[in-house]
């Protein structure tokens, strides 16, 4: 069964969910049926950094760039926003998670930040000057900052 994991994900899926329905569990891959339901819990996980990245870095250019403000930019963070909101209701698993997950967003939001803007990287403060309950706050527009 692991043989056919390695050549046929697809086919090895569908045989594998075909016996969990009919509860023959001498046909399970149970290795691998188990890593694979982990990584639909890593995959959640991922979506919501991922969405942490995109606020965290619109939120940066917002403060950072108020002369460059554009739809486009409100209109990500208010998505990002709702869709956040959807994905921890949906998943209520990741609640003790959000913290640290926002912590890390925002290194790698501070980078995109500095590669999709023509600012030094210092203007953009190395601790995430945004809490996690500002950055989900509908009504949480955040002023310009000087630059340096």
């Amino acid at each position: 069964m692991s043989d056919l994991y390695e050549r046929d994900t697809y086919t090895w899926a569908m045989q594998q969910a075909d016996a969990l329905r009919r509860r023959s569990a001498n046909e399970i891959d149970w290795d691998n049926v188990a890593e694979e339901i982990e990584s639909v819990g890593r995959g959640q996980t991922n979506e919501l950094y991922s969405r942490y990245v995109i606020l965290l870095t619109h939120l940066l250019k917002w403060v950072f760039q108020p002369e460059r403000r554009s739809r486009s930019w409100e209109a990500s963070i208010r998505i990002q926003r709702v869709d956040l909101a959807r994905l921890i209701e949906a998943n209520p698993g990741l609640q003790p998670k959000r913290d640290e997950i926002f912590g890390a967003a925002y290194r790698t939001a501070r980078l995109a930040a500095i590669g999709e803007t023509d600012l030094a990287g210092e203007t953009f403060p190395d601790t995430n000057p945004f809490t996690l309950a500002e950055a989900m706050d509908e009504n949480f527009w955040p002023e310009a900052q000087a630059t340096k």
